[in-house]
């Protein structure tokens, strides 16, 4: 079997970069908090951690989201939801129609100010929902509609 075709926005990229950013947003401020409080902010605890904080950072913000999104990758079919999905860890899920229970839409802040938008398929599967992150809005939504359609066409219980 081929890999799915359609990759997520290309602003996923940006949304997982600030999603990452806004993670490392209270190391930065608990590593001010500890320089004040400390009379010696100059010392090589303070130096070692915060230039390991900034290389970590770095690598989290700027190379993950490429990565992420060069490997995140979906497909619907008249028979399957399928995903590609991980940066270090990769993961494929197959959901054939007949299990599909819903199909939901979230938009988290961030989504709402990128204008995305990530579908969820919820299956009878022990493994839980297929999540497609990160599609702009209108596609979220005809994906929506389609597999709503599809689902309804398909003989099965679900179950």
């Amino acid at each position: 079997m081929s890999d799915p075709q359609w990759q997520p926005s290309p602003r996923a990229r940006l949304l997982w970069a600030l999603s990452a950013g806004l993670l490392w947003l209270p190391i930065f401020v608990a590593q001010i908090v500890w320089a004040v409080v400390d009379s010696d902010a100059t010392t090589w605890p303070h130096v070692a951690v915060l230039v390991a904080s900034i290389l970590f950072a770095a690598l989290h913000i700027a190379i993950v989201p490429q990565w992420r999104y060069r490997v995140h990758r979906w497909e619907i079919s008249d028979t399957a939801v399928y995903t590609r999905t991980g940066w270090l860890s990769q993961e494929r899920r197959i959901a054939p129609i007949s299990r599909v229970q819903t199909v939901d839409t979230e938009r988290g802040p961030l989504d709402r100010l990128l204008g995305l938008a990530t579908v969820t398929v919820t299956t009878a599967s022990s493994a839980g929902a297929v999540k497609i992150t990160a599609l702009d809005q209108d596609v979220a939504d005809k994906t929506v509609a389609r597999l709503t359609d599809i689902a309804g066409r398909t003989v099965g219980d679900a179950t």
